[in-house]
């Protein structure tokens, strides 16, 4: 790798990772936020939290790379026709095929992080995931129980702690049941604690009083205890059937499914769909560098508008993007149909290729360009008049 290589690897590579980073943290941020009840609602530490939230990290990196080395490759063209290195570039006779060859480096390093987050790291992420979510929320009265709180855990049950101490201990417990119509129970007690074992979870409740109001008679019935317990199985999760989604699962199962799997007997166009999906994610960086290129590599003084080939990039990507995205959709159901996002990917690089192999200028026609640039002015000169 030449001096000049180095040099646009270096400029693309850094702004690549710096909007990668950027954007995928951003959107975390939003996806995150989603989740804060596991803090404010069900009582897990912050760690969890983050811990949870970031297992999204690796989809939404398999997503947003190729859009960032778009970002990427766009500024490094526009840095470099802003500092007029292409013109000089151009004028020592060094082609914009020679100068795209240095972007390849950038594009195969994309493509590489896509390929193993697709195959593996996005349906890892997501079994975690679904795992951690599930150990979470199985145990449902360790978790959502917060002194100074009113919760009701079931329809008709409610439950309230004063405290809890740091042993996990419940200090001031009130439990009410009003499930039986014809009798409802209201128990409080001194301090309580959630037991486990093989037969279920109990609340061991010890000092109390159970305080039971039978619709016939005038008084409560008030019975003393000095240890009571509850039977918390049906709130608390029992054992974890999981059953994961085609998301889950990873490249080489849906490559190789299991024929008695339930899920490719049910739904095998779906199986295909997201298959051909995967396998086409890493195809994504490298036609949208070529696009990118082939709009913004060529030559052009500071003088020139780059708007167009701008505009010109980010639609030729978005339609590229939608026919995979209806590919993948309409392909569930008509296989032929998963075939048009590879055709065509196949159609956008190679006609980038030819472009930048030959040279050629992307531009629109001299009637559109005037147009354009009619309507801007004249949409100028109404806003500085008024």
């Amino acid at each position: 790798m030449g001096s000049l290589n180095r040099y646009i690897f270096r400029t693309a590579g850094g702004a690549f990772a710096v909007v990668l980073i950027s954007l995928t943290a951003v959107i975390w941020i939003t996806q995150a936020l989603r989740e804060i009840d596991l803090v404010t609602s069900q009582g897990q530490s912050v760690l969890v939290f983050f811990g949870i939230t970031s297992l999204v990290i690796p989809l939404l990196v398999m997503v947003i790379a190729p859009i960032a080395l778009v970002i990427a490759v766009a500024h490094t063209l526009h840095k470099l026709t802003n500092d007029s290195e292409i013109i000089v570039m151009n004028a020592a006779g060094i082609s914009p095929w020679h100068l795209f060859r240095a972007m390849i480096p950038v594009a195969l390093v994309a493509t590489v992080l896509v390929t193993a987050i697709a195959a593996y790291f996005a349906p890892k992420g997501y079994r975690m995931l679904r795992h951690w979510i599930a150990e979470v929320r199985a145990n449902l009265v360790n978790n959502i129980v917060q002194p100074g709180r009113f919760l009701t855990v079931e329809s008709g049950v409610t439950i309230h702690i004063r405290a809890r101490q740091t042993n996990g201990q419940l200090v001031g417990v009130f439990l009410d049941d009003r499930r039986n119509p014809q009798e409802r129970n209201t128990i409080l007690a001194d301090v309580g604690e959630v037991m486990q074992n093989d037969r279920g979870t109990f609340l061991l409740l010890r000092n109390g009083t159970v305080h039971r109001y039978d619709s016939a008679a005038r008084a409560p019935n008030i019975v003393t205890f000095d240890t009571y317990a509850i039977d918390l199985s049906r709130f608390a999760g029992g054992p974890l059937e999981v059953r994961y989604s085609l998301r889950e699962r990873y490249l080489w199962e849906l490559l190789w499914p299991d024929p008695k799997d339930n899920e490719y007997i049910d739904r095998p166009g779906r199986f295909r769909a997201e298959m051909f999906d995967r396998l086409m994610a890493p195809f994504y960086p490298v036609v949208f560098t070529v696009i990118a290129f082939a709009f913004l590599g060529a030559p052009r003084t500071t003088r020139q508008n780059r708007s167009l080939p701008i505009a010109g990039t980010i639609m030729s990507v978005l339609v590229l993007r939608l026919i995979g995205f209806a590919s993948t959709v309409i392909g569930a159901r008509i296989p032929l149909v998963l075939a048009v996002q590879f055709i065509a990917a196949a159609v956008f690089m190679g006609g980038g290729l030819y472009v930048i192999y030959h040279g050629i200028i992307l531009e629109p026609p001299a009637l559109i360009t005037n147009w354009i640039n009619a309507q801007t002015e004249r949409l100028t000169r109404r806003f500085a008049t008024s």
